[in-house]
């Protein structure tokens, strides 16, 4: 996709598949940022408090089986397909969702919409990969992370609206039909455009079909271990952590071939992109998950004003996301990852002491906003390095492994800090807690956030040309 002008973007031959992509994270961000403020009213609808972090966890674990699909089918034949499959399956589990007579069913759904949401992630980052020079990455993902910008502000809101004026069912099945509109841009905008490798791969680096079924093998027991760590919580507390233990050990075990080698000990270089990822999503969205819970029903705020904290939290996200891909060169991997771990730190730890003190609720959106300002400006700067440190016959799969590391970081973290909510739940010391072990696990990302290389070296590592 040469030209004699200046490649942007938002150039003539690449502005409608910009316009498209953004359109599909724009419609994932409207549902993220929903279902987290309406949780607590669909949990009390269908009577399914003990199951309310799996409702979050199942969509993640789920996720890790469609990344893995995804990345071995967009190696071997590219992102369309791949992508028309993870949209069917997304658009699928919301209308299950949507209809669901109890939470166990409106699980299922979730757990089907995980599928989706995973293949379409790594499509949509092995597109950006295929369709946009190197140089263009940064900028591809900050558009990603601004496309937040409309769905925080209007999300949260909007989802309480829905669900104190009509029903929260609506949130479901409307954003099905706008997902369906986005994918019919997308495709449009697709049509014509070649999505093959700039090189083709050798085929000795392509996965065999042991390969293939092993992959998808492991990511099954890796779901399955996770929505079983929030199972875990309709056990008794001891009986439950011991079957979170085990599921976690499961995990340990099986993840390790679905990422890079050297991944779980912190091995400088694109390991260390990949760990990172996983801690910085699993304490920010576990958090995340509980801060309307804990407005709600320890501060008695309505679901639209609960919400708010998810609103400032996204777009300081988006904010800190456009100036990292403004000034990120210049600032350096390790200034980022020291400057977003001390803003989350920062925002986890006025939470905790809000939850103690049982005061200041409103500071809870100050507090959140903070975070999401860490968030954006180290976040997309894991998937330009990520793409770094690839080439063409490996983009599937270390686009997959970021995504696995995000979700089953998420998934596993959430499920552990449900858990641990329900077995400590008097006077409010439960969100204590969960604000704690994300606190520690925030402090446990600059080991690897050191070791993360640099833009320029891993561009020498992969081959590509800046």
């Amino acid at each position: 996709m040469s030209s004699t002008q200046p490649a942007t973007i938002w150039d003539g031959r690449r502005f409608g598949i910009t316009i498209g992509s953004v359109a599909l994270v724009f419609l994932a961000a409207i549902e993220a940022m929903a279902i987290t403020t309406v949780m607590p009213v669909i949990a009390t609808d269908l009577h399914g408090e003990v199951l309310y972090a799996v409702a979050f966890s199942s969509t993640l674990a789920t996720s890790v089986i469609g990344m893995v699909a995804a990345g071995i089918w967009n190696d071997l034949r590219g992102p369309r397909a791949p992508l028309t499959t993870a949209v069917v399956l997304f658009s699928i589990g919301l209308v299950v969702s949507g209809i669901a007579p109890d939470m166990y069913t409106f699980v299922a759904g979730r757990l089907i919409q995980g599928l989706g949401a995973g293949g379409q992630i790594v499509s949509l980052y092995v597109l950006v990969a295929r369709v946009y020079p190197s140089f263009l990455h940064g900028k591809v993902f900050a558009a990603f992370a601004a496309a937040w910008v409309v769905p925080s502000m209007i999300g949260p809101f909007l989802a309480g609206a829905v669900a104190e004026l009509s029903h929260w069912r609506w949130i479901f099945l409307g954003v099905v039909l706008l997902t369906v509109a986005a994918f019919v841009l997308v495709t449009a905008r697709l049509r014509g455009v070649s999505l093959s490798a700039e090189d083709d791969a050798p085929t000795g680096d392509l996965p065999t079909r042991r390969t293939i079924l092993n992959r998808i093998g492991l990511s099954i027991i890796v779901a399955v271990a996770a929505v079983g760590i929030g199972i875990a919580t309709e056990a008794a507390p001891q009986v439950g952590w011991i079957l979170a233990l085990l599921c976690l050990a499961a995990i340990g075990i099986a993840i390790r071939p679905l990422l890079p080698a050297g991944t779980l000990r912190a091995r400088r270089g694109l390991p260390s992109v990949i760990l990172i990822r996983g801690l910085l999503a699993g304490a920010f969205f576990a958090s995340e998950a509980f801060i309307p819970k804990l407005l709600i029903e320890q501060f008695d705020f309505r679901p639209t004003t609960a919400g708010l904290a998810l609103t400032l939290a996204a777009l300081g996200w988006s904010f800190a996301s456009f100036l990292q891909g403004r000034y990120g060169d210049r600032l350096g991997d390790t200034r980022i990852v020291t400057i977003s771990v001390a803003l989350l730190l920062t925002g986890v730890v006025l939470l905790t002491a809000i939850a103690a003190l049982g005061a200041l609720p409103w500071l809870v959106m100050f507090a959140w906003g903070i975070a999401g300002c860490g968030m954006g400006f180290l976040y997309p700067r894991l998937s330009v390095l990520t793409l770094a440190y690839s080439n063409p016959s490996n983009e599937g799969f270390n686009s997959a492994a970021l995504s696995i590391s995000d979700s089953a970081g998420s998934a596993i973290i959430i499920a552990l800090v449900g858990l641990a909510s329900l077995t400590v739940p008097l006077a409010g010391s439960g969100f204590i807690l969960v604000f704690g072990i994300s606190a520690l696990v925030l402090l446990a990302c600059l080991f690897p956030g050191l070791r993360l290389g640099s833009a320029d070296t891993a561009q020498r590592v992969s081959g590509r040309g800046l």
